[in-house]
C-alpha cells in the first residue's frame, strides 16, 4: 500500500504547521520539514520541539534561507527530499507541500489512487516551445546567470542582466538535457526520488546551471524527471489543485467552499485562508476519514468565475480578494508614514528600510510615478490602485513574502487611513510634523499648480496663510480621528523625544530607533 512521504516547505504559522504534520502522519504517512532559516529561531524552536517525539517527523539537516524565485527554494527541497528518502525507507511516493495546502480527499483515497496508479504526477512541458510563460523573460532565465533576487535586489538583478546582454555572456544549455517546465507542486514515486539524487550527486554541472537560472523550482524537477524516466510514467499534472484570479494571483480558498473543492479531481489544494479555520477543521476530519468514494465534476476554474461573478452583482458570494470587506491578515503589520514633506517620509521609509529589514513603498496611493511592482495591471493607475487599495495591499504583502509592510501616505488621504485602521491588521499610523516655512509653502504652490513664475508676489503672499492653515487642519483632522495605534514626531523636537517614539512605533530597540531619529538631514528640504 502506498505510503507517502510529505515534503513540507514552510516559513511561518507555526501552529498550524504543528497541526498539519500531525493530521499527515496520523494515518501512517509521514513528514519532511524544511523551515525557512530566514525565519524566528524561536518559531523553529516551538516546531522542532512539538514534533519531537513524532517518529514521523524529519527536519531538514541543513536550513537554507529562501527567497521567491531563487535557487533556495530548489536547495531547501533537495535538503528535505535527502532526509525523507534516508529516514523513510518504506515511504512509495514523495509529496511536494507548502504550509498554505490543505487535503480535499481522505487518505484512504489518496493511497489508494497511487497505488492504482504507477507514475509520477508532475507538470512538464517543453520549456521554448510551450506556452507555459505567458509574459516576461523566457529563454533569459535560462542563458544568463542570475545571481540576485528580482524582488528584494531588483537593481542588482536587471544591471546584471543588461551587463552580461551587452557583453554577450550569453551561455549554453547542457547538451544532453532538454528543459521542462511546469508547476512546482508534483507527487513522484521513490525509485524517481533516488533516480533524482544520484543524478544530483553525478551530475554537478546540471545542479550548477541551474542553481544560476531564474525560477529553477517550475523547471529543475521537472527536467530531471523527464531525463530520467519513460514518458509512459509520466503524467504531465499536478495532484494539488490551484487556480490564479484575472491579475495573476493564486485564489486564497475560504469556508463556504468546502464542496467545490472536494469535487475537483485533485488530493490537496492551495491557498486555503489562514482565517478558513471551519474549511481546516473539515478538510482535515476527512483527511483522517475512511471516506472513499467522491463525485469528481471538474468544473472548478468555471464555477468559481461564475459565483465570484454573481457576487459582484450582489448574488452569491464575490471573491474575498477584491472585497472591501476583506482583510489585509490579522497576523500582518502596515506601517503608515503619514507626511506632507513627501522626501522626508521616503528618507525615513528608506532608513527603517535598511536597518529593520522591513520591505517599503513609497507614495503608491498618491505619486502615480511610484515605482510598484507589477501585480498584473491592478498597479497601473493611481485610481486603480485607490479604488483596490486592499488588494493591492495583500499582493504587495504577498508578493514580497513578508508579514510587515512601510508605505508613505499624504495627510490629505485620511480616507484610506481610516480604511485600513478599521483592518483586523496591525495597521499603525506615524505622523512626521514638519516646520513649513514661507520658502517651501511658495515651492509648494508652484508644485500643485496654484501658482507660476508670473504670479505675483502680493498673489502669492495672500496664499500663504491659507495653505499654512491646510496643512495644519490635515494635522487635526488626523487628531480627531483618534486612531487607537497613532504615533508623531516632530521636526523641532530633540532627537532622543523622537527616537522614544519610533522605538513603541517600529517595537525597534533604542540604539536603532536613536539611529532613525538621527538619520541626516531627515527632515532637511
Amino acid at each position: 500500500m502506498a505510503k507517502i512521504a510529505f515534503i513540507l516547505l514552510c516559513h511561518k504559522d507555526v501552529p498550524a504547521i504543528i497541526r498539519q504534520a500531525q493530521r499527515l502522519t496520523a494515518t501512517g504517512d509521514c513528514v519532511s520539514i524544511h523551515f525557512d532559516a530566514r525565519s524566528k529561531a524561536a518559531d523553529y524552536a516551538m516546531l522542532t520541539e512539538a514534533l519531537a517525539d513524532n517518529p514521523a517527523v524529519a527536519f531538514a539537516r541543513k536550513r537554507v534561507k529562501c527567497g521567491w524565485g531563487a535557487w533556495s527554494l530548489v536547495r531547501a527541497t533537495l535538503n528535505a527530499l535527502e532526509v525523507a528518502e534516508e529516514r523513510f525507507a518504506d515511504a512509495t511516493h514523495f509529496y511536494m507541500l507548502s504550509g498554505d495546502c490543505m487535503s480535499v480527499k481522505s487518505a484512504a483515497y489518496a493511497h489508494a489512487f497511487l497505488d492504482a496508479h504507477d507514475r509520477d504526477y508532475i507538470e512538464s512541458f517543453d520549456f521554448f516551445t510551450s506556452d507555459w510563460i505567458k509574459t516576461g523573460f523566457k529563454e533569459e532565465r535560462l542563458i544568463y546567470r542570475h545571481w540576485f533576487n528580482e524582488r528584494t535586489q531588483k537593481w542588482l538583478f536587471y544591471r546584471s542582466y543588461e551587463l552580461q546582454k551587452a557583453l554577450g555572456l550569453k551561455r549554453a544549455i547542457p547538451d544532453d538535457i532538454e528543459v521542462q517546465i511546469g508547476s512546482q507542486w508534483w507527487c513522484l514515486r521513490r525509485r524517481t526520488i533516488e533516480k533524482v539524487l544520484e543524478f544530483c550527486r553525478q551530475r554537478r554541472d546540471v545542479v550548477r546551471f541551474f542553481s544560476t537560472t531564474w525560477i529553477p523550482d517550475e523547471t529543475f524537477f521537472q527536467t530531471l524527471v523527464r531525463h530520467l524516466v519513460p514518458e509512459r510514467e509520466i503524467e504531465s499534472r499536478t495532484l494539488t489543485f490551484k487556480m490564479f484570479s484575472d491579475y495573476g494571483m493564486p485564489v486564497t480558498f475560504y469556508n463556504d467552499q468546502y464542496d467545490l473543492l472536494l469535487s475537483q479531481d485533485y488530493l490537496f489544494a492551495r491557498k486555503i485562508s489562514p482565517e478558513a479555520t471551519l474549511l481546516k477543521d473539515r478538510l482535515g476530519a476527512l483527511w483522517e476519514s475512511d471516506r472513499t468514494r467522491f463525485a469528481v465534476s471538474q468544473e472548478g476554474e468555471k464555477l468559481h468565475q461564475f459565483l465570484t461573478g454573481r457576487g459582484r452583482i450582489g448574488k452569491r458570494y464575490g471573491t474575498r480578494f477584491w472585497e472591501r470587506e476583506s482583510t489585509l491578515g490579522p497576523d500582518r503589520t502596515l506601517y503608515m508614514l503619514v507626511c506632507k514633506k513627501w522626501h522626508v517620509a521616503k528618507r525615513l521609509l528608506h532608513a527603517a528600510s535598511d536597518r529593520l529589514d522591513v520591505r517599503g513603498v513609497e507614495y503608491l496611493f498618491d505619486e502615480a510615478t511610484c515605482p510598484v511592482p507589477h501585480l498584473g495591471g491592478l498597479e497601473r493607475t493611481l485610481e486603480k490602485r485607490n479604488r483596490h487599495r486592499r488588494a493591492l495591499m495583500r499582493m504587495l504583502f504577498d508578493y514580497y513574502g513578508t508579514d510587515r509592510l512601510m508605505i508613505c501616505l499624504d495627510p490629505g488621504n485620511i480616507a484610506l487611513m481610516k480604511d485600513f485602521m478599521s483592518d483586523r491588521a496591525n495597521a499603525r499610523i506615524l505622523e512626521l510634523q514638519c516646520v513649513f516655512d514661507d520658502q517651501y509653502l511658495v515651492g509648494h504652490a508652484h508644485r500643485v499648480g496654484l501658482a507660476t513664475s508670473d504670479t505675483p508676489g502680493e498673489v502669492i503672499a495672500r496664499m500663504l496663510p491659507t495653505l499654512r492653515h491646510e496643512f495644519a487642519d490635515e494635522s487635526v483632522r488626523i487628531r480627531d480621528a483618534e486612531f487607537p495605534r497613532h504615533w508623531r514626531i516632530r521636526q523641532d523636537r530633540d532627537a532622543r523625544e523622537n527616537a522614544e517614539v519610533l522605538a513603541d512605533f517600529f517595537d525597534a530597540d533604542r540604539d536603532t530607533a536613536r539611529a532613525l531619529a538621527e538619520t541626516p538631514y531627515l527632515f532637511a528640504d
